[in-house]
């Protein structure tokens, strides 16, 4: 009896562990937010990869289209000026662009950012589909990331992978990313840096 108890548990807490969340900010506070980078339309994979053992950790997707909004699937990162609908946050500011990357970079990760410019019409297209898509289960930020990317003209390249730095690697490849990394020396618990303004 105690293992079947155990084994109802484990699986309850497994399943809890792996489900999305399922944030909804109001009308109101998305169009509030919203904000439009005077940049081109572009597309920018962010990706979190470990010092210790140079794996990918983590994929998000910046978008300037209409707006400027990040796809953040399954993130921890958050702010309560940048309301959030399925782990889109809008109003991403290049202040609010520069707190995403300080939170993820810290002594055991840095951030590798690549951008490409793409029409305006891909750029809706991209925003459009991070919005349509969901909150993301944990762990499936990279599978998450392909699939939005491979819908769009030009990334059908880009493949289906649970692998963070697969999908960078493939993004890479694409004529015309720019990349930048982004080292820091904060400590691994750097938790605090939520409560910062923006």
């Amino acid at each position: 009896m105690l293992r079947l108890i155990f084994a109802l548990t484990l699986v309850l807490g497994l399943t809890a562990c792996g489900g999305a969340d399922s944030i909804w900010a109001s009308d109101e506070a998305v169009s509030r937010a919203a904000y439009r980078h005077p940049g081109p339309p572009t597309i920018t994979l962010l990706t979190v990869v470990s010092n210790k053992t140079g794996g990918g950790a983590h994929s998000a997707l910046l978008i300037n289209a209409s707006q400027r909004a990040i796809f953040d699937p399954a993130g921890t990162w958050h702010h309560p000026n940048l309301p959030e609908r399925h782990d889109v946050h809008y109003g991403m500011t290049d202040k609010a662009v520069d707190f995403y990357i300080d939170y993820h970079a810290r002594i055991t990760y840095h951030v590798v950012r690549q951008d490409i410019v793409v029409s305006p019409q891909v750029a809706e297209q991209a925003l459009r589909t991070v919005q349509q898509y969901g909150a993301v289960p944990k762990a499936n930020c990279g599978s998450a990331v392909g699939a939005i990317l491979r819908t769009l003209p030009g990334f059908q390249s880009i493949p289906g992978s649970f692998f963070p730095k697969s999908v960078m690697k493939a993004f890479g490849e694409l004529p015309g990313v720019t990349e930048r990394k982004f080292y820091d020396n904060d400590p691994e618990e750097n938790g605090e840096i939520l409560t910062r303004g923006i």
